[in-house]
């Protein structure tokens, strides 16, 4: 047997703040004035905040995530290095303005070692290699190193210096190898049977 259907009923409620006139419609003057009562309540009866502690005890206590040093792959080793830390870099009292070039700098060279087939193509499974766009970024990190020169803490500045060193003889292995493969594919195509 089937159920009697019953009567959906809706009610529809007219939240405009003026009317036609232009005038404030007593409705939402009371509702207004009703929530931010409601509001003046809730806020009432939440605790206050605990006090802020001062800058040298929140430097104590504050989460800081660990910032890890750029990892360059030397594709035609297969090896992985790091650039050392400083002592000062290791310190977890590093300035939100070193932080953020480190992170900068590490973007960027995670970037062009991607590039420089630290990045496998996830169609082949080859590592992929734009030679290019490698170029491109170490162009950034250098031009980045000349414009900033003389304005970076010693730790920035030697990482800056140790990265494009890495990143530079990354590329020049990866361009000469590149430059093998390529001499030997064209004899290997010009060689007629």
């Amino acid at each position: 047997m089937a159920e009697p259907k019953q009567e959906e009923t809706f009610k529809v409620i007219d939240r405009r703040h003026f009317t036609e006139a232009g005038e404030v419609r007593p409705e939402a003057a009371d509702l207004d004035r009703r929530e931010e009562e409601a509001a003046a309540k809730r806020a009432a009866s939440q605790p206050p905040p605990p006090p802020k502690p001062e800058p040298a005890v929140a430097a104590d206590h504050a989460f800081k995530p660990e910032i890890s040093g750029p990892t360059l792959v030397n594709t035609s080793a297969g090896q992985e290095t790091t650039p050392e830390k400083s002592d000062a870099e290791s310190d977890e009292s590093l300035s939100p303005s070193s932080r953020s070039f480190q992170m900068l700098i590490d973007f960027l060279t995670r970037n062009a070692a991607a590039m420089l087939g630290g990045m496998a193509d996830p169609r082949t499974g080859q590592p992929f290699v734009d030679l290019e766009g490698a170029r491109e970024m170490i162009d950034m990190l250098d031009a980045l190193r000349e414009k900033t020169m003389g304005n970076l803490s010693k730790d920035d500045e030697q990482l800056l210096i140790e990265v494009l060193g890495s990143l530079k003889l990354t590329f020049m292995e990866v361009s000469k190898a590149a430059a093998e493969a390529m001499a030997k594919k064209g004899k290997i195509g010009s060689i007629k049977p």
